[in-house]
């Protein structure tokens, strides 16, 4: 066998294979044995016979198809070892030359590995962001459980900041209602700044019962671009306005969110949890820092494959987004304040910065020789199986080699992350679990969760 190779790109190469006698000698004996296995000789159970006389009943053109399948097939692995480098996929065999018995040359084009070099590990710049928790910080929260324990009171009065109404609308821009600008018995605080300017401040002053229309003009930087910078009217009603009380910050209301005995645990339990929050999230954002500038000092290319396979998850992780908003996927980038075009682009961005860090970690932790033990596997495993213990699929899935294969990829990761920390002097602990703090009532952890996360959609609806 002669190995001959042409490089298309630094991830896509084209090999030509030369089989000469001997090669076609061995895979005619296979090519023969496997077709042997379905025909019947007299005088021999099927599959027992001689190959001699299960060649005389075989058909020359079956036998030379079988015989340079198998040929492929076996001498194509031996061409890619002598490559050195790992074909992520093959693209495409073509047969260029066969005479049965004597000699036989084909082609394959492969996505392959790219050949990477590391850059210095080990003097990168990117330091971890020191995180601050201030009182105003504190106090946002203690605002949104003031909030969400706050109690509602129907009043015949006029709408003025504070309060709730209650409301029918219909957005129209010419006078023809536009996507997302209706909505009935919709929930509204003022002063909340959940809608666009001018909304809110509009309905201040009006009375339930009071129909009119209200004008305003969407910002010059609005997500949809047909409303952007758009004079728009909205017939709106307003069907009921509630006055907010909110209940006083005293120790009352910290032993509403739990066990709590006065105000100043409440506060230090919340300074806590929100300064392992930043933590967290600032040495996420470290980590993924220091992987980005090791990709820009290393060498490398991201195989066209994979990129396609990344692009695929993004895909999907927006579809399946934008369904629970119960919008299709064009509609979801647009409302995004993109074009499709302009998504793809920054898609394919994302996509080849996640096969580039990938490749990368993949050559440190060999380089360094970072493997993920047996033990260590079984115990995520183990861990996993108390998450999911209630779906048969998931434990299912657990007991698949390939799956078991991705768990041990993940925690070799992982650990390569551990040791580019280290190595730059960042605190190699950030992976710890946090130790938790005084554990609050469900309702009260629930209610101001979803109070700080109260901007709803309207704004890019609106």
């Amino acid at each position: 066998m002669k190995t001959t190779t042409k490089k298309l790109s630094d991830t896509k190469v084209e090999i030509k294979v030369t089989l000469d006698a001997a090669d076609l000698k061995a895979a005619r004996e296979r090519a023969v044995e496997r077709l042997a296995a379905n025909v019947k000789v007299q005088g021999f159970r099927k599959g027992k016979a001689p190959a001699s006389m299960v060649e005389q009943q075989l058909s020359p053109n079956d036998i030379a198809g079988e015989t340079i399948d198998i040929a492929v097939r076996m001498t194509m692995p031996k061409a890619f070892d002598e490559l050195k480098q790992a074909p992520i996929a093959i693209e495409k065999v073509d047969v260029t030359k066969y005479v049965p018995d004597e000699s036989a040359e084909y082609t394959a084009k492969a996505d392959v590995l790219p050949d990477v070099k590391l850059g210095d590990f080990n003097k990168l710049k990117t330091k971890p962001e020191k995180t601050v928790v201030s009182d105003k910080d504190v106090q946002e929260i203690i605002d949104n459980i003031t909030k969400a324990y706050a109690e509602k009171k129907v009043v015949k009065r006029a709408a003025k900041l504070g309060d709730e109404v209650i409301i029918d609308f219909v957005g129209k821009k010419d006078g023809e209602a536009f996507p997302g600008g209706t909505a009935n018995d919709h929930h509204l605080t003022l002063g909340s700044g959940e809608f666009i300017p001018g909304f809110e401040d509009g309905i201040v002053g009006h009375e339930a019962g009071d129909k009119f229309d209200l004008e305003v003009t969407f910002p010059k930087d609005y997500p949809e671009k047909t409303l952007a910078g758009q004079k728009t009217v909205f017939e709106t009603l307003v069907k009921q306005v509630n006055e907010v009380v909110k209940p006083e910050e005293n120790d009352k209301l910290a032993a509403k969110c739990g066990n709590f005995k006065t105000m100043d645990e409440l506060r230090a339990d919340i300074r806590k949890n929100l300064e392992m929050q930043n933590s967290h999230r600032a040495n996420e954002q470290y980590r993924d820092a220091l992987v980005k500038e090791l990709v820009e000092k290393s060498k490398v290319a991201a195989p066209e494959i994979l990129v396609q396979d990344q692009l695929r998850f993004i895909k999907e992780d927006v579809v399946r987004n934008a369904a629970s908003y119960g919008m299709k996927f064009e509609e979801f980038v647009e409302r995004a304040g993109q074009s499709i075009e302009e998504w793809e682009k920054s898609a394919r961005e994302l996509a080849e910065a996640r096969v580039k860090a990938s490749l990368v970690l993949q050559i440190l932790a060999k380089e360094q020789k970072i493997e993920a033990l047996e033990e260590e596997v079984e115990a995520k495993i183990t861990e996993l199986r108390d998450v999911y213990h209630k779906s048969k699929e998931a434990l299912a899935n657990l007991k698949k080699p390939e799956v078991r294969q991705d768990i041990r990829n993940r925690l070799v990761i992982d650990k390569t992350m551990d040791f580019l920390v280290a190595a730059n002097g960042g605190d190699a602990i950030m992976n710890q679990p946090a130790k938790k703090a005084k554990k609050t009532t469900k309702t009260s952890a629930d209610k101001a969760e979803k109070a700080t996360k109260s901007k709803t959609t309207k704004k890019s609806e609106k």
